[in-house]
């Protein structure tokens, strides 16, 4: 880069920091904060391509880390393929995939950005899980937190809202191993924020998304070299099996597992109108529409619509008519078809990839950032089988912010580590 080049990113680093804390900080606490920062770095980044469109190499992220670039892509470019094909027009549906476009450009700025700058996200995650906690007192209701008054903020579901503070809460610990200053202060902060964020999971109630918490644990083994010998594995066991152990004695997820049991008894009994019974006939119901709509499906946001046919032919009970079918991948071979999963399985593979790769990197920053990116694109595999993660706004461009930052940590990084910086 030129001295020009260097000059303005060196400017920028710091307002690019002070974004990347409050966008993951904010998502729970402030509806559209994280969009705000999300759009200010996609200011600064569209500047950037005008300003640095001739700096050698530029350009060269996208290339390089093509998988990514195509996850970006794919998503938007299916949905105006159908939309042609099936010759109708519906343009929110492109709003909230859109931001997996627009990172694409916020990826080349902060990729040129020094990677200790980008580090500041996971103190983003850490205030986000601490912040989202708030909740519990700021909104508490009359006789307390229950199953059925479940934790959640004023403008999401507690669903979403569970599973955001789960994976906040685990960034935190993620993130810690990029920490170099003033690593007692951070490893007690990022251990609240781990058990806050946890708590608040636990009073959403969301049985879903906590199967996501062994890959974490596993994730984690793998950054701080807990399987490098076998007293380390027999220790991390012991930790997780009791961790495990004090969750199912608690009165509300026994309860919550009481409630899938009883579920499952009625649904043999032939009361297919429990929660776990509607969710399997709404799965049910979207393979059917996907057999008659192999390749485009029905059309995005055509769902509810396509459901209500089939009730009202008797094929579906009017019950499940909804606009989503609760699960990533059933809402998309419904809506979209062939090209949909397609779409999806481009979204999962494109952003865990690269990360993969680079998860036993020597360099600890890389492997930490790798990590921490792998946590993102699991969880939101995992949260997507009982949920649509990739619907709501605040969910996708908190993804979309996550998974941008850690890679474009690498590509800094690889970059420090290849010119001696």
């Amino acid at each position: 880069m030129n001295q020009d080049t260097t000059t303005s990113l060196r400017r920028l680093a710091p307002f690019v920091s002070l974004l990347l804390i409050l966008g993951p900080a904010t998502n729970l606490v402030w509806r559209g904060g994280t969009g705000y920062a999300f759009f200010l770095l996609l200011a600064l980044a569209l500047w950037g391509l005008y300003a640095f469109r001739r700096t050698p190499g530029y350009f060269a992220p996208w290339r390089e880390y093509g998988w990514y670039t195509a996850a970006m892509l794919v998503p938007i470019a299916v949905i105006v393929l159908q939309q042609a094909l099936m010759r109708y027009w519906a343009p929110h549906q492109f709003d909230a995939l859109s931001r997996f476009t627009l990172a694409l450009p916020i990826f080349l700025l902060l990729s040129r950005v020094p990677s200790r700058y980008l580090t500041a996200i996971g103190w983003g995650c850490a205030f986000g899980a601490l912040a989202a906690s708030a909740w519990v007192i700021i909104d508490r209701p009359v006789g307390g937190w229950s199953e059925t008054e479940r934790l959640t903020n004023s403008y999401t579901n507690a669903i979403p809202f569970g599973d955001t503070a789960l994976l906040l809460a685990f960034l935190a610990i993620f993130t810690f191993g990029w920490d170099r200053k003033a690593r007692p202060l951070a490893l007690a902060v990022k251990l609240v924020a781990l058990v806050a964020g946890g708590f608040v999971s636990y009073l959403s109630g969301t049985r879903g998304g906590w199967i996501a918490i062994p890959v974490f644990m596993l994730l984690l083994g793998v950054q701080y070299g807990w399987f490098a010998h076998w007293k380390r594995v027999v220790v991390a066991v012991a930790l997780l099996a009791a961790f495990i152990g004090a969750l199912l004695s608690t009165d509300r997820i026994q309860h919550r597992i009481a409630d899938a049991d009883a579920d499952v008894a009625l649904m043999q009994r032939g009361d297919k109108n429990t929660s776990v019974g509607l969710r399997l006939q709404l799965w049910s119901a979207s393979i059917h529409l996907f057999e008659r709509h192999p390749v485009y499906g029905v059309g995005k946001g055509h769902l509810e619509a396509a459901l209500g046919d089939l009730a009202n032919r008797g094929e579906a009970s009017h019950d499940i008519v909804n606009e989503r079918a609760h699960s990533d991948f059933f809402s998309a071979i419904a809506e979209m078809g062939a090209m949909g999963a397609l779409s999806l399985l481009t979204i999962y593979f494109g952003t865990s990839l690269h990360f993969w790769r680079a998860r036993r990197d020597s360099d600890t920053v890389i492997r930490t950032a790798a990590c921490s990116g792998l946590a993102v694109s699991f969880s939101t595999i995992l949260f997507g089988l009982t949920i649509d993660v990739l619907v709501p706004i605040q969910v996708v461009v908190l993804v979309s912010l996550l998974t941008v930052t850690f890679l474009a940590i690498i590509v800094s990084r690889r970059r420090e580590i290849a010119t001696g910086i």
